[in-house]
């Protein structure tokens, strides 16, 4: 288990307080489960530094120096062989070093074209790609209502009867029509 609370004030996030972190068993009228539960900030680095797989959660571990178990990271990152595997933990530890260290520390530490060959990376860039295509094609639908709007309130046509046909709140198509008339003198 995972767990932190909400941000501190240098925006980074924190130790939880909750005892939840101490839990280890769970039950219910018809369960019971028991785990363990694994603190990061409670281990030492060294447990996560020899193992690849691992590496990312080092800079979580129980360490004076988050910059410099960053370093170590970075380091055990750039030995491993297999291309694919380092881009994937070399993004997969930036995104974990973001939650205690800032942006251009880690920017410095790790190289941004093997972390661009991760599908995490690949992923992140997908996913913005298409949030801005539709957000680029709401502001141009929203373009051509006003630009429809406009004309129609040049036709004399009423505020009421453009804002059914545009899809524009009458809010809206009055503001228009309040500069389209400022526009006049």
């Amino acid at each position: 288990m995972f767990t932190f609370a909400n941000a501190n004030a240098n925006g980074f996030h924190a130790k939880t307080e909750s005892e939840k972190v101490y839990q280890t068993t769970f039950t219910t009228e018809s369960l019971q489960h028991e785990f363990s539960v694994i603190r990061l900030w409670e281990q030492p680095p060294s447990d996560f530094l020899s193992t690849p797989g691992l590496l990312p959660f080092a800079v979580l571990s129980a360490t004076e120096n988050k910059v410099a178990t960053l370093q170590l990271e970075a380091a055990a990152v750039d030995k491993i062989a297999d291309r694919r595997t380092q881009s994937n933990i070399a993004a997969a530890s930036a995104i974990l070093a973001g939650l205690v260290l800032e942006k251009d520390v880690i920017e410095r530490l790790f190289r941004r074209d093997i972390m661009r060959e991760s599908v995490i990376y690949q992923q992140i860039k997908t996913e913005g790609k298409e949030e801005g295509r539709e957000e680029g094609r709401e502001e141009g639908s929203q373009q051509k209502a006003h630009e429809i709007a406009q004309n129609l309130i040049a036709e004399g046509m009423t505020v009421e009867a453009i804002a059914r046909i545009t899809g524009l709140s009458v809010e809206v198509v009055q503001q228009l029509q309040q500069g389209e008339s400022e526009n006049q003198k």
